[in-house]
């Protein structure tokens, strides 16, 4: 299985290690040292496969001779602590031959070490471990000094920044990623840390067999115990929670075979006897929810937690799409066409039912729309509309490029979704009842994290508009939501394709759009435009030289150079540049260190910007031309249009951008493309990268890697949608055996977001001035007056629900079944007119039975003051936390005072509150992060290796039995 290792040390004398002894270890060879007088021999080493020294521009040739390498490494550092060289280790996916993990070390090692200036060494070990399966990993030792002809120079102190480390890590698995799917091997690899992924095991290292891993002289300690020790733990966590693997395996996919949690259990476990525990236990978990056989026949499951969160992204579409509170004018409408006439835009006949559609009052529309049918377009006249009755218009998409073309497209303010809700958990950008939210690119986002967002949506009365197109780029993330939310709730298609000048180009569009690969691939071949070469090389170079003519023919037409690896990406800008040099279109060069290397830059190149930077108004993947580029800072002309100046040493996330990957393309438009394509296409990014143009698009391919035409449409026309969990039938039946429902998820959402100001019960209502109608359809029919006597007449009703069941409650009996529904319908109405208000009114009378009992009987005043102070704790975690420490605090004075004063049920009921309140904390993970920083106020003297609850509960020797309330 593809794991994820890359670890980095430094090789120093401080621990007595020797660069010629290291490298003599790694590459299993005898070299003399030098400086110790002795010899190092290790040439009975097996498993070294492959081993080379790899120069940078301008370095001694003698160098590539590895004991005169390491040997002159030592000769010129004379401390005795001094730091040798530094070691990059990381592991190869075994899925490889041994001949294609060279090639991708060796690619790796060029790109990110040795195109900076440093000499790597370069040592690939293909080790068999105790169960057969090969262990395959790298070493590479790389200098740290600056290398010209004359030798060595200055340390460079700046490939010791830890950010540097954490890009490494990062483009290692982009290496790794893109030539898995070059060779069309179905795995992955995340860079991140497992406590990034939110995934509860401890990571663990590459190693090799014990016996190939020991060094002579103590130079490096064998880690095979500790690999093992950590496989161990990891086996024993899963076996006792088996949910750590269940939510590891659905981070990215939402439903699993067999073969998939056999991968995982395999790298989380030490032996076969622990292999079939832990499988046994995941087995055997309640959280685990066989799905049936998908269409291969092969068995689906899925976790509890990723049915509970489709159930809730499920109800909250449902409650968006249940409000009708967005309403536009015919006039508005009328004003926004008039204006866009004005500017020379014309809507479609589907166009236009797309905006009809979005400006119709409902809160929940989706729009699906083949590449290049106006879509932006026509949500730029909805903006007008929208805006002209009064709301807000915000746009947002998964990427900083989509955003961006979002934006120029339509002129909607638009950020990432990232972004957005990095504000929200600050408090700040929230959505409100006025806003109209637009998220672009909508099959991009996974299932979690527009379950989020469609929550807080749902929470405020906000409407949202999803725009996209299922069959585009899938999400990274699990799930597949905005098919799954276009396929219950319906929407509108925009099927004209307007991009493309020419009918039949059109036409291949649509194809591509619907699984038509190959007739969409005929009708460009029919026209030249699909080229044959004999090997990818070949294919690269022809697809330059169209390229160049095509610039010198048009050079006022934009154009984009689409592929799908970075490696093939790097290629293309090279070539093209010296194409741009050749012509003398290009200025003087500069040298410049960028994120990802030293690169060359000149007045007249194409740039990609890499990182979002708000600042400048650039996003990840924004293009532009280099206006002036100097050692200390660059202007750059963004196809945008706006002239952008920053110092190099505050912003260095850049390349070149004649070419791109076909992931960073989704949202790009441009007269020209030309396409390079690959063996890791798939239908998707065959769709993206074959819609972008305007005028034309030609598309290349080699031999070596498509043997035939037939081979080349098989590769483009793969479907890899990613599914659902409730694709599958058991997954619905299993949310309503086990009643999921959407309430806490609401509760959720609320706790995450911080508002400055608590709104009152009947805060929120807004009047239209004289001459204007107000957008709220509730403002619109009833007066304020009216609204407040609604909201009182449900909080009175719901109070007399509930105090009636207190009293029988009192009596020693249960609830009538009449008494239930009566609830169940009195809270039903109470949010309805007021979001919350039975959840906080509920809260307040848990706490003080008798204020149900007077809002019973008309006084709600009091009842309105607790329940708002409800709404303020629900809200604001920080409060939540200071009343929870001093009813603590509070219950525990009172139950050891009762228990001094023999007052036995006293005690017993302020033990059984704290029990409550234990509890509670599972519900709450929020306020328990809050108040692990508060232990010591709730009396917690030491770690107990728990949950904070059950902390609680065994310092205090309190008994977590089932407490009762009102919960029905």
């Amino acid at each position: 299985m593809a794991i994820y290792h890359l670890h980095v040390k430094v090789i120093g004398r401080k621990s007595g290690s020797s660069a010629v002894a290291s490298a003599a270890y790694r590459s299993a060879s005898r070299l003399r040292d030098d400086r110790l007088e002795r010899s190092h021999d290790f040439s009975n080493k097996r498993g070294v496969v492959h081993s080379e020294v790899m120069l940078p521009e301008d370095a001694p040739e003698q160098w590539r001779d590895r004991e005169r390498l390491w040997n002159d490494v030592e000769a010129f550092e004379v401390r005795k602590d001094a730091q040798l060289c530094r070691e990059i280790e990381f592991a190869l996916p075994r899925e490889m031959t041994q001949a294609q993990g060279i090639e991708l070390a060796r690619d790796f090692v060029q790109a990110e070490f040795v195109d900076r200036g440093m000499i790597g060494d370069l040592n690939v070990h293909w080790d068999m471990a105790e169960d057969g399966q090969p262990k395959p990993h790298a070493h590479v030792m790389l200098t740290m000094r600056e290398v010209s002809e004359d030798g060595f120079g200055q340390k460079v102190r700046d490939w010791n920044r830890t950010e540097l480390v954490e890009h490494w890590r990062e483009r290692w698995a982009d290496h790794v990623n893109e030539r898995l799917a070059e060779l069309d091997i179905d795995a992955r690899i995340d860079h991140r840390s497992l406590e990034a992924q939110g995934i509860a095991l401890e990571p663990q290292s590459q190693i090799g067999a014990p016996a190939q891993r020991m060094e002579a002289a103590g130079l490096e300690a064998d880690r095979a115990d500790e690999h093992r020790e950590i496989a161990r733990a990891n086996g024993e966590r899963i076996a006792a929670n088996p949910n750590i693997a269940l939510d590891a395996i659905t981070h990215q996919q939402a439903t699993f075979t067999n073969r998939d949690l056999a991968m995982f259990v395999h790298r989380h476990s030490d032996s076969l006897e622990q292999f079939n525990q832990v499988m046994s236990a995941v087995r055997a978990s309640s959280d685990l929810v066989e799905l049936g056989r998908d269409g291969r026949g092969e068995d689906r499951f899925t976790s509890r937690e990723m049915i509970e969160t489709e159930q809730r992204l499920r109800r909250a579409s449902e409650l968006i799409a249940e409000r009708e509170r967005h309403e536009v004018t015919d006039k508005d409408r009328e004003t926004a066409l008039a204006r866009a006439e004005a500017r020379g835009l014309v809507l479609s006949g589907e166009q236009a039912d797309a905006f009809r559609h979005v400006t119709d009052g409902r809160d929940l529309s989706a729009v699906v729309g083949y590449a290049g049918t106006g879509k932006s377009a026509m949500l730029g006249v909805a903006r007008e509309a929208w805006e002209e009755a009064g709301y807000s218009v915000r746009g947002v998409a998964l990427s900083g490029i989509a955003a961006e073309g979002l934006e120029h497209g339509s002129g909607i303010a638009s950020r990432t979704i990232a972004s957005m809700e990095h504000g929200w958990g600050q408090g700040r950008d929230l959505l409100t009842s006025r806003d109209v939210l637009v998220i672009d690119e909508a099959g991009m986002a996974g299932t979690r994290q527009l379950e989020r967002v469609l929550s807080h949506a749902a929470e405020t009365g906000a409407k949202v508009v999803l725009v996209g197109d299922p069959q585009q780029l899938q999400s990274i993330e699990a799930g597949a939501a905005f098919r799954a939310i276009h396929e219950r709730h319906g929407g509108v298609e925009i099927t004209e394709v307007r991009r493309q000048r020419e009918d039949w180009q059109r036409q291949a569009t649509r194809d591509l759009a619907n699984g038509r690969t190959g007739e969409a691939l005929d009708a460009y071949r029919a026209c030249d435009r699909v080229h044959e070469a004999g090997t990818r090389e070949e294919a690269r170079g022809e697809l330059i030289d169209r390229w160049e003519r095509d610039r010198q023919a048009s050079p006022d037409a934009s154009r984009i150079i689409l592929t799908h690896t970075n490696d093939e990406v790097r290629e293309l800008n090279q070539a093209a540049r010296d194409r741009m040099r050749t012509a003398r279109d290009l200025g003087d060069d500069v040298h410049v260190a960028t994120e990802r290397g030293e690169r060359t830059f000149a007045p007249g190149d194409r740039i990609m910007f890499l990182k979002n930077e708000r600042g400048l108004e650039v996003k990840n993947g924004t293009l532009g031309t280099v206006e002036r580029v100097g050692d200390h800072g660059m202007t750059v002309r963004t196809d945008a249009g706006h002239s952008v100046s920053f110092d190099l040493k505050d912003y260095n996330s850049i390349d070149h951008g004649y070419a791109a990957t076909i992931h960073k393309a989704q949202g790009m438009t441009v007269d020209r493309a030309h396409v390079l394509a690959t063996p890791g296409l798939d239908a998707h990014a065959s769709y993206v990268a074959l819609s972008r143009h305007r005028d034309g698009m030609d598309l290349h391919y080699g031999r070596d890697d498509f043997a035939s035409r037939d081979r080349l449409a098989n590769a483009l026309s793969r479907d890899r949608a990613k599914d659902m969990a409730s694709d599958y039938g058991p997954a619905r039946t299993f949310a309503e055996q086990r009643g999921i429902t959407f309430r806490e998820r609401v509760a959720e959402i609320a706790r995450k977001v911080v508002p400055k100001k608590v709104r009152g019960m009947f805060d929120g209502l807004r009047l239209p001035t004289e001459g204007e109608q107000g957008p709220e359809r509730k403002v619109e029919e009833d007066s304020a007056e009216a609204l407040r006597k609604a909201r009182t007449k449900a909080l009175v009703r719901h109070a007399r629900a509930v105090d009636a069941i207190f009293e029988m409650q009192e009596q020693g009996g249960r609830a009538s079944p009449e008494q239930v529904e009566e609830l169940q319908d009195a809270r039903k109405v109470f949010e309805d007119v007021r979001p919350h208000g039975s959840h906080d009114a509920e809260a307040a009378y848990k706490k003080d039975p008798e204020l149900a009992q007077e809002a019973a009987t008309g006084r709600v005043s009091r009842a309105i003051r607790a329940l708002q102070l409800e709404t303020e704790l629900r809200t604001d975690p920080q409060r939540r936390a200071d009343r929870f420490v001093e009813r603590w605090r509070e219950l525990g004075r009172s139950s050891e005072h009762s228990y001094t004063a023999g007052d036995y049920s006293g005690y017993k009921a302020a033990r059984a509150e704290m029990s409550n309140m234990a509890k509670s904390l599972e519900r709450d993970p929020q306020l328990e992060s809050i108040l692990e920083g508060r232990k010591r106020e709730l009396g917690i003297s030491f770690e107990a290796g728990r949950r904070l609850g059950l902390e609680l509960a065994f310092t205090h020797g309190i008994d977590l039995g089932r407490g009762r309330g009102i919960g029905i």
